[in-house]
């Protein structure tokens, strides 16, 4: 990877004042903590839920895990649909500007974003690229066309937490689970492609994320990880 941004700290309040920025219109949808896996505290989340945003460490056994289910995959000749909107990750630390992409990219249905803005501009002009060239645009758009870098560099600067220094190896990474035609579909930006979780709906996309997170966490030998709602704004 060659341009190299600053991490976006796991944390709603940054997140939503960063797509805010960007265009996206938090009345409707904007994203929330969730405090735990235990169905109680699932139930604390604000309903409907349209994505999930989960942080977690890369590991050996993390790292190992992705590419045998790549190989896997690519051995059974898996294709992913084609009308979800994926991107690859050329940037070093956007996985969390990218996860929330993915999570809004794959709402629009739901979601309302200033016209002109950032959002708008971007997913119009890039919506018929492939992975690659999205993740590209991104990274270095063409004159004229929409640039993130000086609001990405002022949403890492919030938060609770000091960011850490542009040159420091930041081993913590940002996947989204979106509920596509009522697929659970897993968004990572190093992967090779969109991964179908299986069936999910508007009702039980967080407890089927769930499910695949503790899956996760079991291939990577790891029980640190942070998780974020993308859900209907409590009034």
């Amino acid at each position: 990877m060659g341009k190299k941004w600053l991490p976006l700290e796991s944390n709603p309040e940054v997140l939503n004042d960063f797509v805010s920025k960007l265009g996206y219109d938090t009345s409707k949808y904007s994203f929330c903590d969730v405090f735990g896996l235990d169905e109680e505290l699932l139930q604390m989340v604000p309903q409907p839920v349209v994505a999930v945003l989960f942080l977690f460490p890369v590991t050996k056994e993390s790292e190992a895990a992705k590419e045998a289910e790549d190989e896997e995959l690519k051995k059974q000749g898996y294709k992913p649909d084609t009308k979800i909107y994926f991107m690859k990750q050329t940037i070093s630390n956007a996985c969390g500007t990218i996860g929330a992409l993915h999570a809004i990219a794959n709402n629009q249905e739901k979601s309302t974003m200033a016209q002109g803005s950032f959002l708008s501009s971007f997913l119009t002009d890039s919506d018929s690229m492939d992975p690659e060239q999205r993740g590209l645009f991104l990274e270095e758009p063409p004159e004229g066309a929409p640039d993130i870098d000086k609001a990405h560099e002022a949403a890492a600067q919030e938060g609770d937490t000091a960011p850490p220094a542009l040159e420091d190896v930041v081993d913590l990474h940002f996947v989204a689970l979106v509920n596509k035609n009522n697929r659970l579909v897993e968004l990572d930006g190093r992967k090779s492609f969109p991964i179908d979780h299986g069936k999910t709906s508007d009702g039980t996309i967080l407890q089927d994320s769930v499910a695949v997170l503790k899956k996760f966490m079991a291939n990577a030998n790891t029980i640190k990880f942070n998780l974020i709602a993308l859900a209907k704004t409590e009034q």
